[in-house]
C-alpha cells in the first residue's frame, strides 16, 4: 500500500451505519449502458481507486462486476490497496426476489468479482420479475413479466447473508416511504437496510425521503447526483442540463470549483453518501477534491431553490407494476 495513496484516500471521510461498520461517503459508479464501456469501466476503476476512491458501487444488472472485480484485484495486487480498505457495493436484481434466489445471487457476484463478501449488498428495485437468464423478461406483447414476491421474504434471505459473512451490510434501493415501513414494521426484523440508494440531484433533493431517513437511522445514498447521465431512454431532448443551471454555474464561480464539484459538495454537507460516475481520468480526480471546501449555509439554502421534482430516471419500464410509481412517493 503506498503512502501516496494513504494521502489521498485520508480525505474521504466516513458515515457509521446502524449496524456498527462504516461506508465512505464518496462512491465511484461504475453502470456502462453500452457493451464497449464495460472495457472502460474496467479502466476507469483503476484510475478511480490510484486516486484515492475506496467505495465501488456496482450491481448484477450492470453486466460489468467481472471487469470491475478484475480492476480491484488488480489494484490489490499491486499493493495500492488492501481489501478490507475497499468498500464494494453490489445489488440483487429484480429477477432473485424470490427468497431461495437471494443467495445463489449474490454468490454468483461474488465469484464474478473474485471476492469473498461485498461490503454491502442492496435490493436493487422494489419490483419483482419473473426468474429467469433475461434482465427485463417480456411477455410475446413486450410488456415486463412480473412476479409476485413479499419483499419482507426477500429482505429475510438478504439477513441470512448477513448472517454467513457473504455481506456486511445490506440495505435497498429505489425504496420510497412506505416500501421502507414494510421492512422496518416486519415481524421478527433482525437488521434494519442500513441505507436507501436513490436518484437525488439538485433538481430533485429528496428532502422529505432524507428526513424519514434520518429519523429511522438509515443512510441516503444519491445516484445520478451530477443530473448528466442523459439517457436516450429515460428523457427527452428538452430535459434540462443540471450542470447548465445558472444559479448552479454563478455558485460554482463564487467558489472557484467546477458546477459538479459543487453539485457534489452539496449532497455531503445534507449528510447524503453521493456517488460519482465518469470514464474521464481528469473528472475521476477532480471529484476528489469534494473534500477540498465546504458550502455556506445560505448558499445551501440557494441550492435547496433549485428542487423541481425532476426525474432523469424514471423507470417507466415498470409502470404496470402494482407499487408503481414508487418513485412519486415518499
Amino acid at each position: 500500500m503506498s503512502e501516496q495513496w494513504l494521502r489521498m484516500n485520508s480525505k474521504i471521510q466516513k458515515i457509521e451505519l446502524n449496524d456498527g461498520h462504516s461506508i465512505p461517503v464518496l462512491g465511484f459508479g461504475t453502470y456502462a449502458t453500452e457493451e464497449h464501456l464495460k472495457k472502460k469501466s474496467m479502466e476507469s476503476t483503476k484510475i478511480a481507486i490510484d486516486v484515492g476512491f475506496c467505495h465501488i458501487d456496482c450491481s448484477h444488472l450492470y453486466q460489468n462486476e467481472e471487469e470491475i472485480g478484475q480492476a480491484i484485484l488488480s489494484k490489490i495486487e499491486d499493493g495500492t490497496v488492501k481489501r478490507e480498505e475497499i468498500f464494494y457495493t453490489s445489488k440483487l436484481w429484480s429477477t432473485f426476489h424470490r427468497p431461495e434466489l437471494v443467495r445463489p445471487s449474490l454468490e454468483n457476484s461474488l465469484r464474478k468479482l473474485n471476492l469473498d463478501y461485498v461490503d454491502l449488498y442492496l435490493i436493487h428495485f422494489p419490483v419483482s420479475l419473473k426468474p429467469g437468464d433475461e434482465l427485463l423478461p417480456q411477455d410475446e406483447h413486450g410488456n415486463l413479466k412480473f412476479d409476485t414476491v413479499d419483499l419482507c421474504d426477500t429482505w429475510e434471505a438478504m439477513e441470512k447473508c448477513k448472517d454467513a459473512g457473504l455481506a456486511k451490510s445490506i440495505g435497498v434501493s429505489n425504496f420510497n416511504r412506505r416500501q421502507l415501513e414494510m421492512i422496518l414494521n416486519k415481524p421478527g426484523l433482525k437488521y434494519k437496510p442500513v441505507c436507501n440508494q436513490i436518484e437525488c440531484h439538485l433538481y430533485l433533493n429528496q428532502s422529505k425521503l432524507l428526513a424519514y431517513c434520518k429519523m429511522n437511522d438509515i443512510i441516503l445514498v444519491a445516484y445520478g447526483a451530477l443530473g448528466t447521465q442523459r439517457y436516450k431512454y429515460c428523457i427527452n431532448e428538452d430535459t434540462p442540463v443540471l450542470l447548465d443551471d445558472p444559479v448552479l454555474c454563478a455558485m460554482a464561480k463564487k467558489y472557484k470549483r467546477t458546477p459538479a464539484l459543487i453539485a457534489l459538495r452539496y449532497q455531503l454537507d445534507r449528510g447524503i453518501v453521493v456517488l460519482a460516475k465518469s470514464f474521464n481520468e481528469e473528472r475521476i480526480r477532480e471529484n476528489m477534491q469534494v473534500f477540498d471546501f465546504q458550502l455556506a449555509s445560505d448558499d445551501m439554502e440557494i441550492l435547496d431553490g433549485l428542487d423541481r421534482n425532476l426525474r432523469y430516471f424514471p423507470a417507466d419500464m415498470f409502470k404496470a407494476h402494482p407499487n408503481f410509481p414508487f418513485f412519486d412517493e415518499y
